[in-house]
């Protein structure tokens, strides 16, 4: 299996930067450092990032994943 790489710019405005593309699923795991499954769960479960279909295709918006990581960081910081 062929190894896949983000490639993520380098934005001043904002710490880390997701990249400009909409995120398959692999995306979303590797990004995260969680099992593709794990993201699977999540959207089965609806706990997730907000996902949506490009006719089959399962993908992501960064902001959508940026918007849902920092809900959680807050979460943690109470």
């Amino acid at each position: 299996m062929a190894e896949r790489r983000l490639t993520v710019p380098q934005v001043a405005d904002t710490p880390r930067a997701l990249p400009a593309r909409y995120l398959a699923p692999l995306d979303l795991a590797e990004l995260l450092g969680v099992p593709i499954e794990t993201v699977y769960q999540w959207r089965r479960k609806r706990v997730g990032p907000r996902g949506f279909r490009v006719g089959r295709h399962l993908r992501y918006d960064p902001d959508d994943v940026r918007t849902w990581v920092e809900s959680l960081q807050e979460g943690a910081a109470a």
